[in-house]
């Protein structure tokens, strides 16, 4: 009988310990896939953040590095630096990236860094109890915002993909979804792009999922994607801001 669905090589075989309805499990496997496609495991070392995704080191069967919060563009830097035949990768989430690790991942994109970096965007702190981050919409309802995000008290969302897809050194910037069918082969297809201009030694490469957290939403799984859809993506459009590899076939 042929197989047509079974787990990558590179995701273990493993239970996560993500919430029900928790998107990280699709995006660790989409990853995974393209690490098997590209044949990039033996090869790979991936910098795990603080936050919901502080496991992941348990979960993919590549080299894996723990980066203090925010710092995991600058551990890849290092690691990359190092090992000039290798490819490494950040997984982070808004807090991570978007909040403490700001400065670390913008002069990582503007130094052109050659790295692949995987931006989960669900617009709120999730491991830590579900507080504003630097992604929460406006007027969304947080433990830290009860009554919404007030933006003239605490500013607008930060648009990461746009604001890097403004860097010389940023190869690749596209944001994406996964919440439906279409959306994760979509999601696929471009973290399989950011990895390939890595191996390309294009320079650096984000690609931003946009992701549902149902608990901290108070949601349920269901909903939490519809949530999404309605309110995150008119805010957060998906699509390709920055592509080097499409600027040079012009």
């Amino acid at each position: 009988m042929a197989v047509v669905f079974d787990r990558p090589k590179a995701l273990s075989k493993v239970s996560t310990h993500y919430c029900p309805g928790c998107t990280h499990g699709i995006i660790h496997r989409l990853v995974a896939e393209v690490l098997d496609e590209l044949n990039l495991t033996d090869r790979t070392v991936g910098v795990a953040p603080v936050g919901c995704s502080v496991m992941a080191y348990n979960y993919f069967e590549c080299d894996m590095v723990e980066a203090p919060h925010g710092r995991a563009p600058a551990v890849a830097t290092g690691l990359r630096r190092a090992l000039p035949e290798g490819i490494v990768f950040t997984y982070q989430g808004d807090g991570d990236l978007a909040a403490i690790g700001t400065a670390e991942t913008v002069h990582a994109a503007t130094r052109g860094e050659n790295i692949t970096v995987i931006f989960v965007n669900n617009a709120i702190y999730g491991m830590t109890g579900g507080q504003m981050a630097p992604t929460t919409l406006p007027n969304q309802i947080t433990q830290t915002t009860p009554f919404g995000r007030d933006v003239k008290l605490d500013g607008y969302p930060v648009r990461v993909c746009e604001m890097l897809s403004t860097l010389t050194g940023t190869a690749y910037a596209e944001r994406v979804a996964v919440n439906n069918v279409k959306n994760v082969n979509a999601a696929k297809k471009a973290i399989k792009k950011a990895f390939t201009y890595q191996t390309q030694g294009k320079g650096f490469s984000i690609v931003e999922v946009v992701s549902s957290c149902p608990t901290n939403w108070g949601l349920s799984p269901v909903k939490a994607l519809e949530w999404l859809e309605d309110n995150m993506l008119p805010y957060y459009p998906l699509g390709v801001y920055k592509d080097i590899g499409e600027e040079e076939n012009k």
